[in-house]
C-alpha cells in the first residue's frame, strides 16, 4: 500500500514507520492516523515482522501535536467523535497490537504527540525532545488517552502537575519521572532504538504477544489471573519448546 504522509521501511525483523509531514512539524490530522493505523495493521499481519519502531521525520519533531485546524469549528458531538475514532482507531490500537512498539522520540511530542509516544510499549528519546500536554492552553483536555496512560507512567501527582501546568518537560526529566525509558544524542536515537528492537526481535513471539497483553492488564483485577492463564497456554506451544530445548542444549534459540 502507498502512503502520502508516513514512511513505511521493512528492515529484517524491524519495520520503521516515520511520520513524515515536516512541513507542519509531523502534526498529526486525519488522514495521518488513518495511514499509521493502516501501516500498524499491515506489519501486524506481516510474519517476518517482529518489532515496530514509530518516529517523526527530521530532528525537531516527533509530533508537535494534533493538527487543530481540522476540529477549530467543532462542537461537542463531532469533538467526541474525534476523541472516540482517533483511540479505536490508532492510539488504543498501539497499546493492543499483538508486536511491541517503541517509539523513537525525535523532538516535540506534545499533545496528540505524547499521547502516541505513550500509546507505544517502550519510548527511547533524544536529548533535544520536549515533551507536554497543553492543551489546557486551548481550553480543552487531552483526548487521544492523555489523562489515563500519563498518570499509570508517572503517577497523579506529576501527571495533574504536567497536564495543568502545560509546560514542556525536557527529555532528561521525562527519563527521571519516567515518561521515557532512555535518552540519547539526536543522531544516535535511531541506531540506538534499532538495537533495543533487534534485541527483543530475536525473543519468542508468542511469548512477548502474551506478554504485552498481560502487562496492559497489570492495574485491573484481571491482572493475575491472565498471567496465570497465558503461561500456562505458553507450554503447549513451540516457542516454549524451542526455547527450553535450546536452553538445555546450551544454544540460542530460533524462534
Amino acid at each position: 500500500m502507498s502512503y502520502e504522509n508516513i514512511l513505511l521501511n521493512k528492515e529484517d525483523k524491524v519495520s520503521i514507520i516515520t511520520i513524515n509531514r515536516p512541513e507542519s512539524l509531523n502534526a498529526l490530522n486525519a488522514q495521518t492516523i488513518r495511514e499509521i493505523s493502516s501501516a500498524l495493521d499491515e506489519l501486524n499481519s506481516d510474519a517476518s515482522c517482529r518489532v515496530i519502531i514509530l518516529t517523526g521525520s527530521g530532528e525537531k519533531s516527533f509530533v508537535a501535536g494534533a493538527d487543530i485546524k481540522e476540529f477549530s469549528d467543532f462542537g461537542q458531538e463531532k469533538a467526541e467523535e474525534l476523541a472516540r475514532n482517533g483511540q479505536n482507531t490508532l492510539f488504543n490500537k498501539i497499546e493492543n497490537m499483538t508486536k511491541p512498539v517503541i517509539a523513537a522520540v525525535n523532538g516535540f511530542a506534545l499533545g496528540g504527540g505524547l499521547e502516541l509516544a505513550m500509546a507505544c510499549h517502550i519510548r527511547y528519546a533524544s536529548e533535544n525532545a520536549k515533551l507536554g500536554l497543553p492543551e489546557v492552553t486551548l481550553g480543552l483536555i487531552p483526548g487521544y488517552g492523555g489523562t489515563q496512560r500519563l498518570p499509570k507512567l508517572v503517577g497523579k501527582g506529576i501527571a495533574n502537575e504536567i497536564i495543568f501546568s502545560a509546560k514542556m518537560i525536557p527529555a532528561q526529566r521525562a527519563k527521571e519521572i519516567g515518561l521515557v525509558n532512555e535518552v540519547y544524542p539526536i543522531e544516535e536515537l535511531l541506531t540506538k532504538t534499532r538495537e533495543l528492537a533487534n534485541v527483543i526481535a530475536h525473543n519468542s513471539p508468542m511469548a512477548i504477544s502474551k506478554a504485552i497483553q498481560a502487562v496492559n492488564l497489570s492495574d485491573t483485577e484481571k491482572g493475575f489471573e491472565t498471567e496465570i492463564k497465558y503461561f500456562g497456554e505458553l507450554f503447549d506451544l513451540d516457542d516454549k519448546k524451542e526455547g527450553v530445548s535450546a536452553f538445555l542444549e546450551k544454544r540460542k534459540p530460533n524462534f
